[in-house]
């Protein structure tokens, strides 16, 4: 008997490790990790990392819903007007929400067929260049803006073989790179960085 073994197609996501920001010397907000890890062919990085806020979570589902009219997208955890960005169960249960969200967004082929969602997934543009992107404003095109992120980012490419080699520093769940980063930077950089915080708009 010849048993053919087919290749389950599976993508992770964590939304993780909430961060206080400040954006100036009166505001600050909270901004999220999301790291990705999948073997699909959707996906043109299969590890990936970056840091959004939930304005940005807010400006990806109306994105998505205005190109996917008939889809009933998922509900994001609701802005409260007493969120408290310094009060721990506050800033979890968002997060816990934004993971439920994209766990229900990247089940829908539909929906992973939209390139807004795989720039906000695996580069760090803000939502003005990823409009400009995908409407062939800019010089780069998706690929081009995923692959530069990931350049300047090698830790996530290579993050298995240095687990082998015994760097037991970044097995546990909230690994984190020593790159820094500027939240919504229009620069493509990561910072995956390691810290309990909390979040606003």
């Amino acid at each position: 008997l010849i048993f053919i073994m087919h290749l389950q197609e599976f993508v992770t996501v964590l939304v993780r490790d909430p961060r206080i920001q400040k954006e100036d010397s009166w505001h600050s907000y909270i901004d999220y990790e999301i790291f990705i890890h999948t073997n699909s062919i959707c996906f043109t990085r299969k590890t990936s990392c970056v840091r959004r806020r939930f304005r940005e979570f807010v400006w990806l589902r109306q994105r998505l819903q205005s190109n996917a009219v008939l889809i009933q997208l998922p509900e994001l955890p609701s802005k409260t007007p007493f969120f408290n960005m310094n009060n721990p169960h506050h800033v979890d249960h968002r997060r816990q929400g934004l993971q439920e969200f994209l766990e229900k967004i990247l089940q829908d082929v539909l929906l992973l067929s939209d390139s807004r969602l795989h720039l906000f997934l695996q580069t760090q543009l803000s939502p003005e260049d990823m409009e400009a992107c995908v409407s062939g404003q800019t010089k780069y095109s998706v690929a081009d803006a995923i692959h530069s992120f990931a350049s300047l980012n090698r830790r996530f490419p290579i993050e298995d073989e240095e687990r082998k080699k015994g760097k037991n520093d970044a097995d546990s769940d909230s690994e984190s790179s020593s790159s820094g980063l500027r939240p919504s930077d229009d620069s493509i950089s990561c910072g995956c960085k390691t810290s309990p915080a909390s979040e606003e708009s």
